[in-house]
């Protein structure tokens, strides 16, 4: 029997209104295959929900598919609402809105990109913060960005620090001048970390865990912290 309008307009609603009841079910595979399906069959009344499911959703792998499930869907109403996510109380809510951002590409969140962002407290905020920022600045943004992520050089844990020297790398030679600086800072491992990035910065293939070996030697090596005479010989 051939369906009249009415009868695929009512079965899209059913469709879409399962869709948006499975985001929700406590069931991470119920979930995980609705966000599949929103993607796979994009409509409008799914963004709101699919951006509203990431900031709480506990599962890594459903996180990724609502990722996914957004960038399928047009960028006149994805952006407004990851935007919003961005000034969130909730970290996984921003973080998943960067990250979100990182992927659909684009450059027209860059301005919501802010310092607050990149130096977040919440590292894996901070992190999305870092791959976003690269992904969306403007070539002419590049040491800019730069100086502002050396300041987060010597942060948190090696994923930490790994995340922060690719995103320094990925900006090339606009880094060279932040990373030269953070050298001589009065942190040692600030210090590790910035000699690690400039050594990946000039061979990308050298590996993170050979570049911080070789960088804690030659931190190692140096001795004290350089005082601020030291500083000043050295300009």
């Amino acid at each position: 029997m051939t369906m009249t309008r009415q009868d695929t307009e009512t079965q899209q609603h059913t469709d879409a209104m399962r869709t948006m009841s499975g985001l929700e079910d406590a069931r991470a595979s119920v979930r995980l295959r609705a966000a599949l399906a929103a993607g796979t069959a994009p409509d409008p009344r799914f963004v709101g929900t699919l951006v509203e499911r990431s900031a709480t959703e506990p599962e890594f792998f459903v996180r990724d598919m609502l990722t996914w499930a957004l960038t399928r869907h047009p960028v006149s109403l994805t952006l407004p609402a990851l935007l919003g996510e961005l000034r969130s109380a909730r970290a996984q809510a921003r973080s998943q809105a960067l990250h979100t951002l990182a992927k659909i590409g684009d450059r027209r969140a860059w301005p919501a990109i802010t310092e607050e962002l990149l130096c977040d407290p919440d590292d894996e905020v901070a992190r999305s913060a870092w791959r976003a920022a690269v992904v969306l600045a403007p070539e002419d943004e590049g040491p800019a960005l730069a100086t502002v992520l050396a300041t987060q050089l010597g942060r948190g844990g090696h994923d930490t620090r790994l995340s922060l020297s690719k995103a320094l790398v990925a900006l090339g030679d606009g880094a060279a001048p932040a990373l030269h600086a953070a050298t001589t800072a009065r942190d040692p491992h600030v210090r590790a970390h910035a000699l690690a990035t400039q050594r990946l910065l000039c061979d990308p293939d050298a590996g993170f865990e050979a570049a911080v070996e070789e960088a804690k030697r030659v931190v190692a090596l140096t001795g004290a912290p350089i005082t601020d005479h030291e500083n000043r010989a050295d300009r």
